[in-house]
């Protein structure tokens, strides 16, 4: 059986702190506690609106984590700005409106190719490697492979919130397009609603090394906390 890794992502904790603009709980304990319970990667998305992780919440992740860190960014000047000094392992390029309650649907890199190979091409300059969150759709996945980015992570929302007679269907999208990605010689990374119950048949896609988990695991951590919640999702993963 492959080692598949696991990000944990700590955004949500951040999102409770926010509610009171308080100083608990904080986010970068959060980050330490999932080191401590077997997670391979921290993954935060500092948005540009700052909702939930804060600009002092990154710095001071990329500074004290152990393993990787994983930073979401939109691809703006400020942002590849922010990158470059903080200088995460990785950097995952997802697109973003003020609105929307969570990241909704994935970047589309056919379109804002203009916008988004320079920041693509400063951050691997500054020796940052760079994935992109996108559909599982081939036009996308050729896009990512042209523009040179070291990885895709597909978007696997429809999969989580598919009925269960579509289930298959969008899973069988999803395999399909990281086949295509691995052919593109892209480093295939999954996330997004995934959770306990649904994360199995992800893991089983043999072309995906890295799974980017967040909301599931601080939800189940209000009531076990967090190390054990990552440890449950690793038992599950890496069996």
């Amino acid at each position: 059986m492959k080692r598949m890794r696991l990000g944990v992502n700590v955004d949500h904790v951040a999102t409770l702190r926010e509610a009171r603009k308080t100083t608990e709980p904080d986010p970068v304990t959060a980050a330490m506690l999932a080191e401590q319970g077997g997670a391979d990667q921290i993954t935060f998305h500092l948005r540009e609106d700052r909702r939930h992780i804060q600009n002092r919440d990154a710095r001071i992740i990329s500074e004290m984590a152990q393993t990787m860190v994983n930073m979401e960014m939109a691809a703006t000047p400020e942002m590849q700005e922010i990158a470059l000094a903080l200088h995460p392992d990785s950097v995952t390029l997802v697109p973003e409106r003020r609105e929307e309650l969570t990241t909704e649907g994935g970047l589309d890199l056919v379109r804002l190719t203009d916008r988004v190979a320079p920041v693509v091409k400063a951050l691997q300059n500054g020796g940052i490697r760079v994935a992109a969150f996108i559909n599982p759709d081939t036009a996308q996945i050729k896009e990512a492979a042209r523009i040179g980015f070291d990885a895709i992570e597909i978007h696997t929302g429809e999969y989580a919130n598919a009925a269960k007679s579509e289930k298959d269907n969008a899973l069988r999208t999803i395999r399909d397009a990281s086949i295509t990605a691995a052919k593109y010689g892209l480093h295939v990374h999954a996330g997004h609603g995934l959770t306990y119950h649904n994360v199995l048949p992800i893991v089983e896609i043999e072309e995906i090394e890295e799974l980017n988990i967040g909301h599931s695991i601080i939800a189940r951590s209000v009531f076990v906390g967090i190390e054990r919640a990552v440890r449950e999702m690793i038992e599950l993963i890496k069996r």
